[in-house]
């Protein structure tokens, strides 16, 4: 069983103070869902990286 994977890295934008809105959150998830991507990791480096970064795997 050997499954090949595809990633994707998304960036969330975020205000000049560094904030985001939990509606666009879930726009973002839901639009990368609908085309068959599964959230594995959210990357929030504060305070070196103010947006989160979230990583999606679909198999191949």
């Amino acid at each position: 069983m050997n499954k090949r994977w595809t990633y994707l890295v998304v960036e969330v934008k975020t205000s000049l103070f560094g904030g985001f809105k939990h509606d666009a959150l879930r726009e973002e998830l839901d639009r990368h869902g609908k085309q068959g991507w599964e959230l594995v990791n959210v990357v929030h480096a504060f305070p070196t990286v103010s947006s989160p970064t979230l990583v999606f795997k679909k198999e191949q």
